[in-house]
């Protein structure tokens, strides 16, 4: 026997329409509803990357290259391996791979990214109008009502218009897929199917494996059947093909996967601070457990009116509950609600009725869980992004209530209207709420306006004006932050790098660590303070101290590498290497350690390593990295006397770009190379040719015109194989004895030139009329005319290759 078939959809449509209009009815439906959520979110596409799109994505190793493919899988979202302590575990290969793909197909190009969130939420209210229609049973004209209510929630504008946020969509998109593979088809292999997506899901966020809790809910109920009745108890059996086979193969499923979820924890749960989740430390369980039963009140009152939204409800933002707290009346209506909704589906479990109500419900509460901590602790208050998944249970239930009433309404315009108005105004207020998060300026402003009392806001905000240096203000917002919440350790420590006066800044920094003892940037911030006063001893515990909490800290190294002296700082830069054997800066300062003892040769393989990986790079800190490193090359080089070596290493600077563009890069070439011609025609005409060694001028005696190697070789053997192309172009002869020989003959007979006159290195030799069949004259340096001295060559040099250190 098979489970209990669906009831028809039922369609307010003419019977004599065909099987093939109702199928492009469907596609119609899915297009305006994919387009309208399209739309909704048009005006987020020329945002910046803002809040948590910062360290998750340009800062992130794993999207940026940074890391290699296998790497992704072993770290968190944020880029930490999972077996670090401090690690935040959340898992999501998934995701990142999308960013990486984003990154590497567009950079980092806001626009794109945004594009992809856009195009996802398109798809998923697609998935969502279908999943209505099939899955909940909705009449089809309300399951695009709820698609449409779906497309423009303006609760979705963190999971949509924040970068970050794909992680909920990308997770519901695979979410929808499971769901609809499982009950909208009847494929063989449909269960393992699903199942597969639903681990994908998971891999894209952790609240996607809940489909396999919906799935296993909702076959269950679909699979009841009560057969009789005995003094008033129920006596029920399963009805179906193998619904405990189905349901067997979901569970092991669900235990294999969460099993693998917690043993990728690495043995550790997630850190918490009562920062990020305040109830869940507090001492009493009655207050813990009213807040959190408030708090999924209130976001299910989100869902209904979304008026006051933030990307942030930390720190204040929603005060605890107690005992005697007004706030419960909106807990109890609450539950009265749910409670009321689930009496209906049971009573109506017979005869299922109401599909769309038991849907709505379980959409609504089962993808929830994890993030109301009742199940495990979170670490936050509210967070909208969420309720991506759960709106979907919300839009249902309501566009179902709307069906009831078109059935009995007189009156269907006015339900129109309302239908209608619900739309415009999700419209409107997403296309506000996207406004507000295209930078992280109007970002803070908005959520500043909606929550003045959160502490976390006021230090963000103070964050963002200490960027753009106006450093009054921000200290008024990290005092804000301080007297709503005086425990913020990291407000004191961004304070006590504003404020004047060393005692001051000291004051905060120990503030700091007075309420977190495990702050690092107050460590490092005190120590360098410290160093600056020379209170070196007590600067090298700070950095110590740093390196506890946080072996990987370069700073600290590097603070450290200021302190230490002679083989001290091998040990330091040693494991600077160690640790960021891809930076460039460190090689460099390696470099220079081993220059300052005299070791060229070592400081030169470290330079040239520093320059491999900044050549390798594109950033702008491996720009800067081209430079520092030929710089420090080339004057290592110099030193030793290899100024060909010199000559090689701008030559190769200049042709893999040197920090300019393909056109410039082009220009510089074609100047090196006429500047190299015209100094070899230089050298040319400033030295002897074959034929003027001999014949050259009697005035000069033999001995001035002997070769030397010098002339040739600038202390370089890389340039003794140029030297010799020279000598053979020129032909000048290589036996000393013959350029004697030749130059005896013709001597000046005045002994007193003999030994005053000497050849200059541009000297030009004048040519004896012997050489052309007349008779030898004076010499020329007894005319009483004077000679007049050939013109120093000065070769064309491009502009672009003078550079200023």
């Amino acid at each position: 026997m098979r489970r209990r078939p669906l009831p028809p959809v039922r369609e307010e449509v003419p019977n004599s329409k065909s099987w093939r209009s109702v199928c492009e009815n469907e596609w119609v439906v899915y297009t305006l509803v994919a387009c309208v959520g399209g739309l909704s979110y048009a005006n987020s596409l020329n945002g910046e990357f803002v809040h948590d799109d910062i360290p998750a994505i340009v800062s992130n190793r794993d999207v940026n290259g940074g890391n290699s493919v296998v790497q992704v899988f072993k770290n968190d979202f944020w880029g930490t391996p999972m077996s670090d302590p401090g690690s935040h575990k959340s898992y999501r290969p998934l995701t990142t791979l999308s960013f990486r793909l984003n990154y590497v197909l567009c950079g980092f190009s806001p626009w794109w990214w945004h594009a992809c969130n856009v195009a996802l939420h398109a798809t998923c209210c697609a998935l969502v109008a279908r999943t209505g229609a099939l899955v909940a049973r909705l009449q089809r004209p309300f399951a695009a009502l709820a698609a449409l209510l779906f497309a423009v929630h303006p609760i979705h504008t963190e999971a949509v218009s924040g970068v970050v946020g794909r992680a909920d969509v990308l997770a519901c998109l695979f979410f929808l897929c499971s769901l609809l593979l499982y009950h909208g088809s009847s494929g063989r292999h449909r269960v393992w199917a699903s199942v597969v997506l639903a681990a994908l899901s998971m891999l894209a966020k952790e609240t996607g494996l809940t489909v396999l809790l919906f799935n296993i809910a909702f076959d269950l109920y679909r699979c009841w059947s009560p057969i009789s009745r005995l003094s008033s108890v129920i006596r029920c059996r399963w009805r179906g093909d193998g619904v405990w086979g189905r349901v067997a193969r979901v569970l092991a499923a669900l235990v294999v996967l969460v099993g693998v979820r917690l043993a990728l924890l690495q043995g550790s749960l997630p850190a918490f601070s009562p920062q990020d989740n305040p109830p869940a430390f507090h001492s009493s369980f009655i207050v813990r457990l009213l807040t959190f039963c408030y708090l999924a009140a209130f976001n299910w009152w989100l869902l209904l009116c979304p008026c006051w939204l933030s990307h942030d409800w930390q720190m204040g933002s929603v005060p605890l509950v107690a005992a005697w707290d007004p706030r419960n009346l909106m807990t109890c209506a609450a539950i009265l609600a749910l409670v009321a909704l689930s009496y209906r589906c049971l009573v109506d479990l017979e005869l299922q009725r109401h599909t769309p109500v038991v849907v709505g419900l379980l959409l609504l509460v089962i993808p929830y869980l994890p993030a109301s901590n009742l199940l495990v602790t979170v670490g936050f208050v509210v967070a909208e992004r969420v309720l991506y998944i759960p709106s979907i249970g919300s839009v249902i239930l309501t566009a179902y209530g709307m069906e009831l009433l078109w059935r009995r309404a007189n009156s269907r315009w006015l339900l129109f209207l309302v239908a209608a108005t619900s739309v415009a105004s999700g419209v409107a207020r997403t296309h506000l709420r996207n406004r507000d998060w295209r930078t992280r300026e109007t970002l803070l402003r908005a959520d500043l306006a909606v929550l003045p009392h959160n502490a976390k806001l006021h230090y963000n905000f103070a964050n963002f004006l200490k960027d753009i240096e106006q450093q009054e203000n921000a200290i008024k917002h990290y005092k804000e932050a301080l007297k709503l919440w005086p425990s913020y350790a990291s407000a004191h420590n961004n304070l006590g790098t504003l404020v004047s006066g060393w005692s001051r800044a000291e004051h905060h920094f120990l503030q700091a660590l007075k309420y977190n003892r495990d702050h690092v940037n107050a460590h490092y911030n005190l120590a360098k303070l410290y160093r600056k006063k020379n209170r070196n001893a007590e600067s090298l515990k700070m950095l110590e101290r740093c390196i506890t909490l946080e072996p990987r800290f370069i700073q600290a190294y590097l603070e450290i590498l200021h302190l230490t002296d002679g083989e001290e700082k091998r040990v330091i830069l040693d494991k600077l290497v160690e640790l960021e054997p891809g930076n460039w800066e460190h090689y460099l300062l390696y470099g220079n350690w081993y220059k300052e003892r005299g070791l060229l040769p070592l400081s030169l393989r470290y330079y040239t390593t520093a320059m491999q990986l900044s050549f390798s790079g594109t950033s702008q800190n491996h720009e800067r990295g081209k430079i520092l490193s030929t710089r420090a090359a080339c004057l290592a080089h110099r030193s030793n006397g290899q100024t060909a070596r010199v000559v090689q290493l701008v030559t190769r600077w200049q042709a893999s770009g040197g920090g300019q563009p393909q056109w410039a890069r082009a220009r510089a070439a074609r100047a090196w190379r006429l500047r190299t011609e015209l100094a070899g025609r230089a050298a040319l005409y400033a030295r002897p040719h074959a034929h003027h060694a001999q014949t050259t001028s009697t005035c000069l005696h033999h001995s001035k015109l002997e070769i030397s190697s010098s002339v040739y070789v600038n202390g370089n053997q890389d340039a003794k194989s140029d030297t010799r192309t020279l000598v053979a172009k020129t032909d000048v002869p290589r036996d000393k004895d013959t350029v004697v020989a030749s130059v005896n003959k013709n001597h000046c007979e005045n002994k007193d030139l003999k030994k005053s006159v000497s050849i200059s290195a541009q000297y030009k030799p004048t040519h004896n009329k012997s050489d052309i069949g007349h008779k030898q004259k004076s010499c020329p340096l007894h005319n009483k005319k004077k000679i007049k001295e050939p013109e120093t060559f000065t070769p064309f040099v491009s502009d672009h290759l003078i550079k200023t250190y």
